[in-house]
């Protein structure tokens, strides 16, 4: 016969059970995972092609309970998601197909250690609680102008207000506490900074630099530059700021899996380690 210690306590493990049942919270299953995302993301999913801008592999099995997330998916991530036991990966970026046999691998890996793979790209960019708000937020923005939005294959900039303007180099100083790594800027007006143009990831063109001064911003902000870029922000007189693609796009991905944690609350979620591997000058 049981000790009495040992039945008190499985008649809490019967009653936590019983009560996470009633509240459908037990865990979360490929179905519910799938009818969520379409929740939150709505005409974005038809809009974008499955496989293309958002997609699944090796959804194996019936429920998922430990989730982790990260901006991209690499061997190394896999790797390291593997290592805390996890069922399912969250990323923004799928392999990329020119990063030549990369891909190839990550299904290797993700058969191997039996992860289920979700990525969500354009639609995470364009969502109202993606990438770009979720990193304008971060850097005190109080008030959203613009949600980034897709116009026919472009990339429309997020446009989002501080309460109080701020110089160039304390905003600078903030972006680089929040991404952890070291932020390029520019400085080409003097300025105080109030309203804050952005494209996250890959918004190095000079059409949405020109849409940032259209728009009466007072710094553009992205996650990638080239030559174009720094000419035509000089030119144009406008300050720009840089930090990597991966970590000013990680933010949009962490609300994501947050809300994930909102609608399934016995979710556990953890954020993978990525390197900070793009070199800012």
């Amino acid at each position: 016969m049981a000790s009495f210690k040992s039945k008190r306590h499985l008649e809490k493990l019967i009653y936590k059970k019983s009560n996470k049942l009633k509240r459908g919270y037990v865990s979360m299953d490929v179905q519910q995972f799938k009818s969520y995302l379409h929740e939150l993301f709505g005409p974005l999913l038809t809009a974008f092609q499955e496989d293309e801008e958002y997609g699944f592999c090796n959804f194996t099995l019936n429920h998922y309970e430990r989730i982790a997330y990260a901006t991209n998916i690499t061997p190394e991530l896999i790797a390291q998601a593997a290592e805390h036991n996890v069922q399912m990966l969250i990323t923004h970026h799928d392999a990329w197909d020119f990063v030549y046999g990369m891909k190839e691998k990550c299904v290797e890996l993700l058969n191997q250690y039996q992860i289920a793979h979700c990525y969500i790209h354009l639609p995470l960019d364009y969502v109202e609680f993606g990438t770009c708000t979720s990193l304008l937020k971060r850097l005190g923005v109080s008030k959203m102008v613009q949600y980034s939005r897709n116009m026919d294959g472009y990339s429309a900039i997020g446009i989002g207000e501080l309460e109080t303007p701020v110089a160039l180099e304390k905003l600078v100083g903030t972006m680089t506490d929040v991404l952890g790594e070291k932020v390029f800027f520019q400085k080409n007006s003097n300025q105080e900074i109030k309203r804050i143009g952005m494209v996250t990831g890959a918004g190095n063109g000079t059409d949405q630099l020109k849409e940032a001064l259209d728009s009466g911003c007072d710094v553009y902000i992205t996650g990638e530059k080239t030559l174009y870029t720094v000419q035509y922000a000089k030119f144009i007189n406008l300050n720009i700021m840089v930090g990597s693609h991966t970590f000013t796009e990680i933010f949009g991905v962490e609300s994501l899996a947050q809300k994930l944690k909102e609608r399934f609350d016995e979710l556990e979620i953890i954020q993978l380690q990525e390197e900070h591997n793009e070199v800012i000058l």
